[in-house]
């Protein structure tokens, strides 16, 4: 939040807005739009401004997983360089027992190197429906979560089990770049608000002033799968809005163990330095 920054070096040259947007496609791209303030129909909650950690952060005031909504207050660092959000207690437990409660399919126990501690088995048919989460922000607008699973394959892409993507922190609290999938985030540090809508990324709206158009030739090679795979993440799983993690079976034994990639294991760091540097999305940047 402070001067140093691609937005604020914009606005002090007078060329745009103090302001950004990041839109998060399901299809693994997306866009960083400078100058862009939002549209009309975007829901907002003030920003928290803390000089001494100047970060993205807000306030959360409740929950709502599956058909229970119960109150929760605490505050979030909005971190898009991290992976996979992060809570600590109580509301790390609050939301995940829940989800739990809700789940039809089995618990399913994988390799302890896994950093997801409520996973589930895939059906033969691969179908999975779990319950829904979203937050609720200071104001009273409500998050919508749109990608809060991952699930887990074997090194022949074939779904063995599903995890609730949130990793247990101490006394850090990450909203991560999974929960804000489909969304695009607008980071309006003249207003000091944050905003956000459900988008696609390359749809036109209100706040576009420049054309959208997916340019194919920026698409990033796929990765190969399986064990070797330097981004795991990028490969999309069975079911919409699910990102796909490939492991292998251990020749040895029936576990399954998860191979760590680089972009896996940023997410843990940033949960000490706030700050974790990792492989994103292909970005289109657009100047407004």
């Amino acid at each position: 939040m402070d001067s140093k920054s691609v937005p604020s070096l914009l606005a002090s040259k007078g060329i745009a807005a103090n302001s950004f947007s990041m839109c998060f496609g399901e299809d693994g791209h997306g866009r960083i739009n400078f100058g862009d303030t939002g549209s009309s129909d975007q829901l907002e909650t003030p920003l928290n401004i803390y000089k001494q950690n100047p970060y993205y952060n807000i306030s959360i005031t409740g929950a709502m997983v599956g058909g229970k909504s119960f109150d929760t207050k605490f505050s979030a660092v909005v971190d898009s360089g991290t992976s996979f959000t992060a809570l600590s207690d109580p509301m790390y437990t609050e939301i995940t027992s829940t989800f739990n409660a809700q789940v039809k399919e089995s618990r399913k126990h994988l390799d302890a190197s896994m950093p997801f501690e409520y996973c589930y088995s895939i059906s033969a048919q691969g179908a999975v429906n779990p319950p829904n989460i979203s937050l609720t922000a200071k104001g009273g607008s409500i998050f919508p979560v749109n990608g809060p699973i991952i699930t887990i394959t074997d090194t022949s892409s074939r779904p063995i089990a599903y995890c609730l993507a949130i990793m247990k922190s101490e006394g850090v609290n990450l909203i991560g770049e999974n929960f804000m999938s489909g969304l695009k985030i607008v980071f309006d540090r003249e207003r000091l608000v944050l905003g956000w809508k459900t988008f696609n990324c390359y749809n036109f709206d209100n706040s576009s002033k420049l054309p959208v158009n997916r340019n194919p030739s920026a698409d990033p090679p796929k990765p190969a799968l399986g064990p070797s795979s330097s981004n795991p993440e990028a490969a999309k799983g069975a079911s919409p809005n699910i990102t796909q993690i490939d492991v292998p079976h251990s020749s040895s034994s029936s576990e399954t163990r998860l191979h760590l990639s680089g972009t896996f294991l940023s997410a843990t760091i940033a949960l000490l330095f706030l700050a974790a540097l990792d492989q994103l999305p292909a970005i289109y940047i657009t100047l407004y």
